[in-house]
């Protein structure tokens, strides 16, 4: 069974950064794909970031240039560095795993920016 764990969440001023973390049961490295998503109170869960087994990113065009993802084979996490964040980015965050065997979704951080 995958297990995905996330950590790193917590209240951050406005303009501030966090750093989310995804230990993963699975090979990042393996993995079709990993991911980010995000859902506020009253939405949709909506993506913010992605990464293919061949290191191709992807993001959502709200967290362009502000948030970063990226992985570390040797320990089977992701990251998600979020830089300059805004009230409207407060959600709680999912890590999401890609592979032939299925579409796998942790927990979940929950991440608020407010001052």
């Amino acid at each position: 069974q995958v297990r995905l764990v996330e950590s790193g969440g917590g209240l951050v001023q406005p303009g501030g950064s966090l750093r989310l973390s995804c230990a993963a049961s699975l090979s990042v490295a393996r993995a079709g794909s990993m991911g980010w998503h995000r859902q506020a109170p009253g939405e949709q869960r909506e993506l913010v970031a992605t990464m293919t087994r061949d290191g191709t990113t992807n993001y959502a065009d709200s967290v362009k240039d502000r948030f970063t993802i990226s992985r570390d084979n040797a320990v089977n996490t992701v990251y998600l560095q979020m830089n300059t964040l805004k009230p409207e980015d407060t959600a709680v965050y999912y890590c999401n795993a890609k592979n032939l065997f299925g579409n796998y979704w942790g927990q979940g951080t929950q991440v608020t920016v407010s001052s």
